[in-house]
């Protein structure tokens, strides 16, 4: 168990305090869910284990995947497997869209966001969520990490209008997150008896660095960002 599987299980204020990039994914997740119209039919692109469903439960979900990502993972509930870069569905077939923290894992991510906008509506919505500073996951399948200025570009040139990127955090926040992410240094064999030690001198630090974040007025130095855009009306 990592120390992030760890964080997870703390209550939900300390667990957003630690998770701020996973927190604000859900809010948002929550609030794009909470916007649209009952029965609107989402996309969920690079969906899993199809977690995000029950968030859209006054919609029509269709989760789609790879299902490469994970051996350990149950990906029974996916509506289709199939590849992001050829969706098999026709153009304008969705309302809105998500792809959350998906598009490292896609070996040509312009084409794929290419073809999430080409099953949208003109008007469709689609939630993006990519990370910029983020340790390797699901190797060998992580190629790629995204500025605010590398993903706009990327919607720009799939006929995508964007209408808002926020970063998940500054420089303290992801401190923060490094410093949690080094007790995972200290389990197996010896270095359990450091296990103990290494969490008190980094947990502290951890929990604290968070309050200095509004210091980062530019956020420069992210975890990642939230992209809201849509799919050119003409």
């Amino acid at each position: 168990m990592t120390p992030t599987d760890l964080a997870s299980r703390l209550p939900r204020p300390v667990r957003d305090h630690l998770l701020y990039f996973e927190g604000m994914i859900e809010r948002e997740l929550q609030a794009f869910a909470s916007s649209l119209t009952a029965g609107s039919l989402v996309l969920d692109a690079g969906a899993g284990e199809a977690r995000h469903e029950k968030l859209f439960s006054g919609q029509r979900y269709v989760a789609i995947d790879m299902a490469v990502g994970d051996s350990a993972w149950n990906y029974s509930k996916l509506d289709a497997v199939g590849d992001l870069c050829a969706l098999p569905f026709r153009e304008g077939s969705f309302d809105a869209a998500i792809n959350v923290v998906t598009l490292e894992h896609i070996h040509d991510p312009a084409r794929a966001i290419r073809e999430i906008a080409r099953t949208l509506r003109p008007g469709g919505r689609l939630l993006l969520a990519v990370p910029q500073d983020w340790e390797v996951h699901q190797a060998p399948h992580d190629y790629f990490r995204y500025t605010r200025y590398g993903i706009r570009h990327l919607l720009q040139e799939a006929g995508m209008e964007v209408v808002r990127i926020r970063p998940a955090g500054g420089y303290f926040r992801l401190l923060s997150r490094r410093l949690l992410n080094g007790i995972q240094f200290f389990k197996g064999g010896w270095r359990w008896l450091l296990f103990l030690p290494a969490a008190a001198c980094l947990g502290p630090p951890a929990l604290l660095l968070p309050l200095f974040d509004p210091l980062d007025a530019e956020k420069n130095f992210t975890l990642g960002y939230l992209c809201e855009a849509q799919r050119s009306p003409s």
